[in-house]
């Protein structure tokens, strides 16, 4: 493993880590968000394809790619959504448990992973693990009822988002194309998902976000995703990091994305709080790491 390998895997601690934070400091709503990050992912996606000279891929390929991108924006409304709950340093750490989780059931249940039986007991405390790091990020040494409603409220409806981040994650699987020939057509997926998302809203509420500058302004936003979600696929290539390593190298962005939404978006945290929510953001990437490595 050399030095550009690695630099190129932490890509996605910069831009994942980043993303939800600026998402959130632009503000707007999750229509809004949504609408401009994907406009954002679209833009960065085009320019790629057209420095590489990818092309473009046909019939089930496409169809798949598309329908990745659609998961990823389905369960991102949700995960902005949730960002309204119970803010965004707390959300990360969870919809990041739940997708490690959901990776590793199916990578056990589709693909054969974990193979002997201590393979399967060494994985599944981890992921056990997991989820205990989790709940450590989001423990609240002084939390009201309303509080403890909110963070139900988020748990559940994340929860339900990992539908969506699976299908990001598992369509291009059954697809015969790389993950740089997928990006341009996910990009496609999501954008599609954020203007009808963006055209619902504008007639059910008469809320016009095409209209609004907060939108626009995502597209920033959306340009970290890109720039996370590309690195991340050049990593997991086997002439780079390799998928296990370069899976646990983009899930060091929990750890940004947590960090820099306390710092600088005023989700305060006693510390007391602070002291469990690092250990847990510890345990979430160990654990990451040893249901890799089984």
């Amino acid at each position: 493993m050399n030095l550009v390998a690695i630099l190129v895997g932490l890509g996605p601690l910069i831009g994942w880590g980043i993303y939800p934070t600026i998402a959130s400091k632009f503000g707007g709503k999750p229509v809004n968000q949504i609408l401009g990050s994907t406009i954002g992912t679209l833009i960065f996606a085009v320019v790629y394809n057209q420095i590489e000279h990818l092309g473009f891929p046909q019939g089930k390929n496409l169809s798949l790619a598309i329908l990745s991108g659609i998961g990823w924006a389905l369960a991102q409304i949700i995960t902005f959504y949730s960002f309204t709950l119970i803010g965004s340093s707390r959300a990360m750490p969870v919809t990041t448990a739940f997708q490690l989780l959901g990776a590793s059931l199916w990578g056990v249940v589709a693909l054969g992973d974990w193979p002997t039986m201590i393979d399967k007991i060494v994985g599944f405390v981890a992921l056990a693990v997991i989820i205990l790091g989790a709940w450590m990020t989001v423990w609240s040494e002084h939390a009201t009822k309303k509080d403890s409603d909110s963070l139900r409220k988020a748990v559940i409806v994340l929860l339900i988002g990992e539908i969506g981040y699976w299908t990001y994650s598992a369509a291009p699987q059954a697809a015969s194309i790389n993950g740089k020939q997928a990006f341009l057509p996910q990009a496609i997926g999501m954008v599609i998902v954020g203007m009808l998302y963006g055209m619902i809203i504008s007639i059910k509420k008469h809320d016009n976000p095409f209209a609004q500058k907060v939108t626009y302004k995502q597209i920033i936003s959306g340009f970290f995703f890109a720039f996370a979600a590309l690195t991340y696929l050049i990593s997991a290539q086997p002439n780079m990091n390799g998928l296990a390593t370069g899976f646990i190298l983009s899930q060091t962005s929990v750890v940004l994305a947590t960090l820099t939404g306390i710092w600088f978006l005023g989700q305060k945290k006693t510390h007391r709080e602070m002291a469990v929510t690092v250990s847990g953001l510890i345990l979430i990437i160990a654990a990451a790491a040893i249901t890799v490595i089984v």
